[in-house]
C-alpha cells in the first residue's frame, strides 16, 4: 500500500515577529522605535512543513501549541498551505512559543520563548501517523528538549518502518552542539547543517575539514554556505552548487526553505544536482519576501520565480 505522505514532520509550530530597521545600538531604558515589521509563520519545522506543501509534497505535521491566539493563528497559517495538521494538539497549561528577530543589515539577533517548542515528546507522538510516510524529517534538534533524549530511539523506529530520515539541527542555544548528536547522526540518511553549524559539529573551524568528518557518519551531507550555495558530498562524491542571485529582501528561514526545496526533488528521484538546484531555489525565493514563508504563499510570484531559476527540477507548486 502507498503511503498516506510523502514526509512528515514532528517539531515546533509557532509565530515569528520580525522588527526591522533598528537603531544600531538598544540603549537600556529608552523607548526605541522599528522603521517596520512582520507577523509571520515561524519555526524552522513549520517552514519546512509549509514550504514542502507550497511545492506539492504530502506533508503530515505532528505538534504541541498552547491553547491561545498565537497558537491558533500559527496553526491556520501552516494549514494554508495543504499540511496535514490533525495531530497538532493545543494544550491549556502551555504558552505558544514565539521568537522575536531584530534584523539588521547582514545579520540578527534571534530570542525566542520556547513554551510549547520544548515540551514535545516522545509520548505527545502518533508513530502510526508518522510512520505513514515515505520519508521524516526533524529540525531544530536543540531547542525540542523534551524530545532530544529519544531522537535515536524515535529514528530506530521510523526506519524500522521502512523510512528514510533527514535532519537539520539548526542553531544551539547553548552554543554547545553535544556529542550526544553523533549517536543520532548514525542513523541519519541525509544531514542539512549550515556552515556555521557543520564547523561546531565536527568541532573544527575549518569546513574543509568538518566536511570531510560529518560526510565520514552520514550517507549524504548538503552543507548550505549562504551566498556561496552549497556543497553536498554521498560516497565520496562531492557536488558544489551555486547560489541564486537574488535581490534579498529577508534571510529568515531561507535554510529551511532549502531543506524544502531540496526534499522535494529528493524524494521525486531526482538527481542529487537538480536536488541541490532545487534547494537553492527555493532558499533564494525565500528571501524575496518577509519572513521564512510569505514567497511561497505569493503563487504568481512563486512559480514565475520556480520556472525562471529551477525549470528541470520538477518544482511544481499547489494552489495555496
Amino acid at each position: 500500500m502507498n503511503p498516506r505522505f510523502d514526509v512528515t514532520i514532528a517539531g515546533e509550530l509557532n509565530l515569528d515577529l520580525i522588527l526591522y530597521g533598528l537603531p544600531p545600538e538598544l540603549s537600556p531604558e529608552r523607548e526605541l522605535l522599528a522603521d517596520s515589521m512582520v507577523l509571520t509563520l515561524g519555526s524552522s519545522s513549520a517552514i519546512v512543513a509549509h514550504n514542502l506543501a507550497s511545492l506539492g509534497t504530502k506533508v503530515g505535521f505532528q505538534s504541541l501549541i498552547g491553547e491561545d491566539p498565537l497558537g491558533r493563528i500559527a496553526l491556520e497559517r501552516l494549514a494554508l498551505s495543504g499540511v496535514e495538521t490533525s495531530r497538532v494538539r493545543a494544550v491549556k497549561s502551555l504558552g505558544t512559543g514565539l521568537s522575536v528577530i531584530l534584523q539588521r543589515d547582514g545579520w540578527r539577533n534571534i530570542l525566542t520563548y520556547p513554551g510549547a517548542i520544548s515540551r514535545l515528546s516522545c509520548g505527545d507522538l502518533d508513530l502510526d501517523y508518522l510512520s505513514d510516510a515515505r520519508h521524516f524529517h526533524l529540525s531544530s534538534y536543540y531547542l525540542q528538549s523534551d524530545l532530544r533524549p529519544n531522537v535515536p530511539e524515535l529514528f530506530r523506529r521510523l526506519k524500522a518502518a521502512g523510512l528514510t530520515i533527514s535532519l537539520d539541527t539548526n542553531d544551539d542555544p547553548e552554543n554547545r552542539f553535544g556529542d550526544d548528536l553523533y549517536k543520532v547522526l548514525e542513523l541519519v540518511d541525509i544531514f542539512l547543517p549550515n556552515q556555521r553549524e557543520a564547523c561546531r559539529i565536527a568541532g573544527t573551524d575549518n569546513l574543509e575539514a568538518a566536511t570531510k568528518k560529518l560526510s565520514g557518519i552520514v550517507p549524504l551531507l548538503v552543507v548550505k554556505v549562504g551566498a556561496q550555495g552549497a556543497i553536498a558530498v554521498r560516497n565520496n562524491e562531492r557536488t558544489d552548487s551555486a547560489a541564486v542571485k537574488v535581490e534579498t529582501v529577508d534571510p529568515v528561514g531561507a535554510g529551511d526553505s532549502f531543506d524544502a526545496g531540496f526534499l522535494h526533488a529528493y524524494l521525486k528521484g531526482q538527481s542529487l544536482s537538480d536536488c541541490m538546484t532545487a534547494g537553492n531555489a527555493a532558499g533564494a525565493l525565500c528571501t524575496t519576501r518577509a519572513g521564512g514563508t510569505e514567497a511561497f504563499l505569493d503563487r504568481q510570484h512563486r512559480e514565475r520565480f520556480l520556472r525562471q531559476h529551477a525549470p528541470l527540477c520538477n518544482l511544481r507548486s499547489v494552489k495555496v
